[in-house]
């Protein structure tokens, strides 16, 4: 967790101080700084997570994979309504606190995902969300690193994201390294095909990352209903993401997969952006 916070503070660092600024894009001032960690983190992806999360896809039944799945995700059903809570959603946080209880018992610790068979709806939130329903600019594009793509707002959210992240307080220390490896690997399996879809269809894999990830960051905020004006902040217009020109690859899964499953619990939804990158 400390290594963590580290992480973070640093790149927090670099971007405040404006360690690379351009005249391109307003929401993204730290194109540079940016661009070199994406491609650092691209390469972690490949040479590590991507092909462990390939043998792991091929030699795992997919039922122990859905388990695996349904288990992370039942802890992170726990911040989820937390965060619902906060943002004056109190039907949605009954719904997650119903979904913990249903699924940690008859569910068996949450391997079985009964509450959604039985139709309680499943939400991903996390604090980032939380502040900006508070009304929390989300500030300059980060990307940081092992993390992957982030605001200056969310940045400084993400350390009580992870802390609140009740497998992060699993004991004893091993139990906990394995699980959190497994559960990185999991994640990154769960959207391989989904990953390979956008590598076939964006010219600049980083330009579609950070406008895709831009966009849909502000639609969770404010729940898919948001206002042309509501994507203008501080630091100006979301840009909108452009019909891919070739091909090229999706964002370093080690990004926003780790970000997205210890923040939010569940599978991220890359589904969502490849389908944005199809002609």
């Amino acid at each position: 967790m400390k290594s963590v916070s580290r992480i973070l503070g640093l790149a927090a660092a670099l971007a405040l101080a404006g360690c690379a600024t351009t005249a391109g894009n307003p929401k993204d001032p730290f194109e540079k700084y940016n661009r070199a960690m994406f491609s650092f983190n691209d390469k972690l992806d490949q040479v590590a997570v991507k092909p462990a999360a390939e043998v792991y896809s091929n030699v795992l039944p997919s039922f122990v994979q859905l388990a695996v799945g349904n288990f992370f995700g039942n802890i992170g059903d726990v911040w989820t309504g937390v965060n619902n809570f906060l943002q004056g959603k109190a039907g949605d946080g009954m719904s997650d606190v119903m979904r913990v209880a249903v699924n940690s018992t008859f569910g068996l610790l949450g391997v079985i995902d009964v509450a959604s068979d039985a139709g309680i709806t499943k939400h991903k939130e996390d604090f980032g969300q939380t502040l900006g329903k508070w009304g929390v600019k989300s500030g300059p594009y980060v990307v940081l690193p092992v993390l992957g793509s982030s605001t200056l707002r969310d940045t400084f959210a993400t350390p009580l994201d992870l802390y609140a992240d009740l497998w992060e307080h699993t004991t004893p220390v091993r139990w906990r390294n394995t699980g959190t490896a497994v559960r990185l690997i999991d994640a990154r399996a769960a959207v391989l095909d989904a990953s390979n879809l956008v590598e076939e269809a964006a010219l600049d894999r980083y330009e579609f990352v950070r406008d895709a990830y831009l966009q849909r960051r502000e639609s969770k905020i404010h729940d898919g209903e948001v206002p042309s004006s509501k994507y203008e902040d501080d630091v100006g217009p979301t840009p909108v993401v452009e019909e891919p020109k070739s091909a090229a690859a999706a964002e370093p899964v080690v990004a926003s997969i780790v970000k997205e499953e210890q923040k939010a619990g569940g599978q991220p939804d890359l589904k969502a952006v490849a389908a944005q990158a199809k002609p």
